[in-house]
């Protein structure tokens, strides 16, 4: 498979995840809750990507293959707590900032667990989007946004779960199929969510009706396709690339929030959103043309 497949997998996914605020923050002015809202979009991934699972070859696996991909889940669940949390008292424009942290988060991980040490072209990656981020959260901003610390501190942690499930994603039982990998870590994911939001404190005939076209829709965007887009593509990227490519989900996300929930987006938050993505461009631009060299040596 070409290089650019795993590139526009890994982007694909961070798309994915770009649509989840502005359903959230949908679901939340009907009435339901964090633990509802996060409930029925794992329980309803999950089935829905065994499902899929069913119809594909699976490769037989040891308990220790299966224990570390139902672990490897848990940072995944735990993303859409700590998110979830957060757009409980922020905007959905202003949530996926905070989140939008896991970039140079990402960086510290890999080179703490991996020994990576971050180029100097990285760090000023990093130094730019960080100035980008500051803009587009609208601090400079006469009054616009109201900024909740309770709401930055979920944000900040949803970033950190988010930068380990990347670092996962790229790195264990990587041989596992893709759908039946996809599967095992969408079910660790919902263990997590189902052990913190009890279910039986919610879960009733009248709730999980009312809530379905949600729970699909998150369920979708949030836990079927985003592991399946990161089990094709993030073993082939890499962490580091792969984590500046699910940047995606920033346009996305403020885009839609704009569109769709009718929130204010002034232009210095513009002005932010683009310092990032060339912050992004600049840190990995040469990775795609390296890539494909190190390949073509490879053949040769």
């Amino acid at each position: 498979m070409k290089v650019w497949v795993y590139v526009l997998c890994v982007f694909l996914g961070g798309c994915s995840f770009g649509v989840l605020s502005t359903f959230v923050k949908l679901a939340y002015k009907s009435g339901f809750n964090m633990f509802e809202v996060t409930g029925s979009q794992f329980i309803i991934g999950t089935i829905i990507i065994w499902i899929l699972t069913l119809f594909v070859h699976k490769q037989k696996l040891s308990f220790s293959q299966m224990a570390k991909l139902l672990l490897g889940g848990t940072p995944m669940g735990l993303t859409g707590i700590f998110y979830y949390y957060s757009l409980e008292t922020l905007d959905a424009s202003l949530a996926i900032i905070f989140l939008f942290q896991f970039i140079w988060i990402g960086a510290i991980v890999e080179w703490m667990l991996l020994k990576n040490k971050p180029s100097t072209k990285k760090i000023s990656s990093i130094i730019i989007v960080l100035l980008g981020s500051i803009f587009a959260a609208g601090i400079f901003t006469s009054g616009e946004k109201t900024i909740d610390m309770a709401g930055i501190v979920w944000g900040i942690l949803a970033a950190l779960s988010y930068s380990l499930f990347l670092l996962i994603s790229s790195l264990v039982e990587n041989e596992v199929p893709t759908l039946q990998r996809s599967a095992l870590l969408s079910t660790g994911a919902m263990i997590i969510v189902l052990v913190i939001t009890n279910p039986l404190s919610w879960m009733g005939a009248h709730t999980l009706i009312d809530i379905f076209p949600y729970g699909i829709l998150l369920g979708l965007f949030g836990v079927v396709i985003p592991p399946i887009l990161f089990s094709i593509g993030m073993p082939q990227i890499g962490p580091g690339a792969g984590s500046i490519l699910t940047a995606s989900e920033l346009p996305v996300a403020v885009l839609l929030s704009m569109i769709v929930l009718s929130e204010q987006v002034i232009w210095i938050q513009w002005v932010g959103v683009f310092i990032i993505l060339f912050g992004i461009v600049l840190g990995n631009v040469s990775f795609v043309p390296n890539k494909i060299k190190r390949q073509h040596l490879i053949i040769k």
